[in-house]
């Protein structure tokens, strides 16, 4: 049984049923299995709008996102498998990387910018309400980023299409957000915006990838800031869940998890006007 938004998915691919391997390195999502060419996740209640999202990029020609298959078996998510190394598996980007993840993230935007979700859509929502400008990943990070050598992969779509070398992965957290919002998460993880970090040198990197997305100014004025409440809404989850014994975020909570993230919004918060400078000078 395949289930999924009237648009139709892409053919599944055929055979390597046999060829299954557990992929690790998520903090969230429950058992997630590559079995051949397919991905093989939890469909969740935010499923149905995100699959709908992946077809809508697909069909306008986004290569930063994988292929959904729908809902394949009943109750779970398919979809193709993206072949490469995770980001945070790399070293750091370079300031021309920064830039082309910055590109990317504005094609992301503008593209969704025209989407129109399905009238009973349900996504799931993490941070504290944003503006809802535009549909946003909401996890814009480097354990998110798939990376191969540019024409390196073929995108397993069912029609033998080459990819793009980056994709962007786990899109359940997918929602109406703003802008730069999910630049500015992206900004924390990328750039990265972490305590014991040179506030100079980042300064430099935030504005490269502010350049690659063509921020105008209001938006450079605004991106620290909004890095500074998303990078704060994620510790003020962890230890909300560690409180309440809500999960994932008490379980990744007693892991150390706010141990990183409290710290990266006190440094982003001491440093903001100064990276608003660096964002806004000719």
């Amino acid at each position: 049984m395949t289930r999924d938004h009237p648009s139709g998915p892409a053919p599944l691919p055929s055979g390597d049923s046999d060829d299954v391997e557990v992929l690790e390195g998520g903090n969230v999502s429950d058992l997630v299995l590559r079995i051949g060419a397919t991905v093989r996740k939890p469909w969740l209640r935010s499923s149905p709008a995100v699959t709908a999202l992946l077809h809508h990029l697909h069909r306008h020609g986004f290569t930063g996102a994988p292929v959904s298959h729908g809902e394949h078996p009943e109750g779970h998510q398919c979809l193709a498998y993206v072949p490469g190394t995770l980001a945070d598996r790399m070293p750091p980007m370079t300031t021309d990387e920064l830039r082309e993840l910055g590109a990317m993230a504005r094609r992301l935007h503008d593209l969704t910018a025209d989407f129109r979700p399905p009238e009973d859509a349900d996504w799931q929502r993490l941070f504290p309400p944003e503006e809802p400008e535009v549909i946003c990943h909401n996890d814009l990070a480097p354990w998110n980023l798939v990376r191969a050598p540019e024409g390196a992969r073929e995108a397993f779509d069912g029609g033998g299409r080459r990819a793009e070398s980056w994709c962007l992965i786990d899109w359940d957290g997918a929602g109406p957000a703003s802008r730069m919002g999910d630049l500015g998460y992206a900004a924390h993880g990328f750039v990265p915006l972490h305590e014991g970090g040179d506030p100079e040198v980042d300064g430099r990197r935030l504005r490269a990838l502010a350049d690659g997305y063509g921020c105008d100014t209001e938006q450079r004025r605004a991106l620290p800031g909004a890095a500074l409440r998303r990078v704060r809404g994620m510790f003020d989850i962890l230890t909300e869940g560690a409180r309440t014994g809500l999960q994932p975020w008490a379980r990744l909570h007693a892991e150390g998890h706010a141990d990183h993230w409290g710290p990266a919004a006190d440094y982003i918060e001491r440093h903001r006007a100064r990276w608003v400078e660096a964002l806004t000078e000719p």
